[in-house]
């Protein structure tokens, strides 16, 4: 082949080239979304065109939703399969922190964290060996009067199965309308027991204090919008009767707003002191700092930590026990050491997604390892039942030596 017949080659290639790009963009301008990304996956690397890394293919899915259309016997509902894809593919990071939520999972999602805790049925639940359990029924509640207990594993709620449930989506399901009842069937000594409980508004704010002798005693029971200024104001109440021997209740705190953590852990804390800090991979986002108001510095603090003391309570935890201003009794906490951040994605739902981990003072993660107390005092199932707390009368006899 001549030069002259190899340049027309050449030029023959590049104007096929030439032609089938700008048939390409022709094409796909008429076709959007998947269809678009699915077609440049395809024939883009032939005219050297690279896809936008962050596509995903989705036409397994759209072919499965076809052959389930096309030989399903039964009605199906597009929004709950959407519904379902959605908690599918957040369930696939393999994060069981990272979740998604339909509309009504985020509304009381939501409500949970305004402090607003509706109507349910009384009971505190956590994770005991990745299983959904009642840590305390509240007395004077639903769940005590029909006659739950502590360590009763919830199996089902309304009939429906718990497992691979997160604690925040299996009480989302039990809480209601004051009224209304909730079917539970519960795991108790390998037998199975089934409850009908009628829901009520639950009286239960995020911070409560007692007085017992000259001993404070503050119980905070999760990290709402309201806790922080509660603190303070039980803190300056303490402070006023001047008190000097206090008692910082965390156990079945499954956590909450690293913003309330913050507020709480300064009371006992030099301004500035180190609280926690933030990272995503390797890199600081940012490291939380005590405010000005520690009304507690300087009282001795025992601080009581149990299995269900989670996150944002480790926070708390890990501040003052890194910072050498309490002493933790009890047992070792739950290991939850990531940050999340709810993001709305459309008619309501809500991506609750893991953006960090984070760091006590002395530069642990305790994610998965808890923080151990300084005082090991456990407390029996045995013991809640019959209205025993060896921990809290531990917490009083440290206090008193």
């Amino acid at each position: 082949m001549n030069r002259e017949q190899r340049n027309r080659s050449g030029r023959q290639i590049q104007a096929s080239t030439l032609f089938i790009f700008v048939g390409l963009a022709l094409v796909v301008g008429f076709i959007g979304g998947t269809r678009k990304n699915e077609l440049l996956a395809l024939v883009g690397p032939l005219v050297g065109y690279s896809v936008d890394e962050n596509y995903i293919d989705l036409s397994s899915v759209e072919r499965t939703f076809a052959t389930l259309k096309d030989n399903f016997d039964g009605d199906l509902d597009k929004e709950k399969l959407i519904e379902g894809a959605s908690k599918g593919l957040t369930a696939a990071a393999g994060d069981n922190y990272t979740v998604y939520m339909d509309k009504e999972e985020a509304r009381k999602f939501n409500d949970d964290l305004r402090g607003d805790v509706g109507a349910g049925i009384g009971a505190e639940i956590g994770m005991r060996n990745d299983v959904p359990t009642v840590i305390r029924p509240l007395k004077d509640n639903p769940a005590i009067k029909a006659g739950i207990l502590a360590g009763d594993v919830v199996v089902e709620v309304n009939g429906v199965s718990t497992g691979g449930k997160t604690v925040d989506q299996v009480t989302s399901e039990i809480r209601g309308e004051a009224g209304t009842s909730v079917r539970l069937k519960i795991l108790r000594n390998k037998e199975f027991k089934d409850f009908n409980v009628t829901r009520e508004k639950i009286n239960n704010p995020s911070v409560e204090l007692n007085i017992s002798g000259d001993i404070a005693i503050l119980k905070v029971s999760r990290f709402d919008s309201e806790s922080g200024s509660l603190a303070k104001k039980y803190a300056r109440e303490i402070k006023d009767k001047g008190i000097n021997k206090m008692i910082l209740d965390l156990r079945g705190n499954g956590g909450g707003y690293v913003t309330a953590a913050r507020d709480i852990a300064s009371l006992w804390l030099e301004k500035n002191s180190l609280v926690v800090v933030e990272k995503s991979g390797n890199q600081v986002k940012e490291e939380v700092r005590a405010g000005s108001d520690n009304s507690l510095k300087g009282v001795k603090t025992i601080v009581l930590s149990d299995s269900g003391s989670a996150s944002a309570s480790e926070i708390v935890i890990g501040a003052l026990k890194d910072n050498k201003v309490a002493t933790i009794l009890g047992e070792q906490s739950f290991g939850k050491g990531s940050v999340q951040q709810p993001i709305e994605i459309n008619n309501g739902s809500l991506l609750k997604v893991t953006i960090a981990r984070w760091y006590t003072p002395s530069g642990a993660n305790i994610t998965n390892e808890g923080i151990k107390p300084d005082v090991v005092l456990e407390m029996t199932v045995e013991d809640i039942n019959a209205g025993r707390d060896p921990q809290l009368d531990g917490a009083k006899k440290e206090l008193s030596n």
